[in-house]
């Protein structure tokens, strides 16, 4: 018996010691983490608007680069994200604005970027996905990301939207799936869009 409480006692002083232990490491890199995301989410939007970066540059750096050059204005309640460098003498180069939505494991999270004429599209980033590794997760690739380069968010028949769909014929709005990732390709296509939408109303 006595064996048995010392066993329970001492599980129950260790399990506590080591549930402290973790919060306080939690505690204590919170900071650093919120830091990384922030200088993640930094990066990934001068990616999407093509803003010069250099090769070796520093989180830090790349935080400095986005205070300077990019601005945040609401538009109908959607946060845009304006290049306007110093040197641009106060002319919009770009503009991107946030994307999300459900993808095949868990959410997928990106940004778009679009030229001053709010049609084409500049560039694009996937900065949060879990999808399968060579399939669906083949979408942070520069191959599938740089198809969307100088697309448009019009169709032939004028109504916005951008199509993800297998190799084959050709289109303004249209780039190439990943092959073996259509339900994958099919969740990007539909987030994008639910963007381009409120771009479009906006506009």
């Amino acid at each position: 018996m006595k064996g048995n409480a010392y066993t329970l006692f001492y599980a129950a002083v260790l399990g506590s010691v080591c549930a402290l232990l973790l919060t306080a490491a939690a505690s204590f890199t919170a900071p650093y983490k919120k830091a990384n995301a922030e200088a993640e989410e930094a990066l990934n939007i001068l990616l999407a608007l093509k803003v010069p970066l250099a090769a070796e540059a520093s989180a830090a750096d790349v935080l400095k680069v986005l205070e300077a050059s990019v601005r945040e204005k609401d538009r109908g309640g959607v946060t845009m994200y304006t290049y306007s460098p110093p040197d641009a003498g106060g002319k919009t180069l770009a503009v991107a604005m946030r994307f999300s939505g459900p993808g095949v494991w868990a959410p997928i999270r990106g940004f778009l970027a679009l030229e001053p004429d709010m049609r084409t599209i500049r560039g694009i980033t996937f900065y949060e996905q879990e999808e399968t590794p060579g399939l669906g997760g083949e979408i942070v690739t520069s191959w599938f990301r740089e198809q969307f380069v100088g697309k448009s968010i019009m169709g032939p028949d004028g109504k916005p939207g951008i199509i993800v769909s297998k190799p084959g014929e050709q289109a303004a709005n249209k780039v190439d799936a990943i092959s073996g990732a259509t339900m994958t390709c099919d969740k990007v296509q539909a987030m994008l869009n639910e963007a381009i939408k409120s771009i479009v109303e906006e506009k």
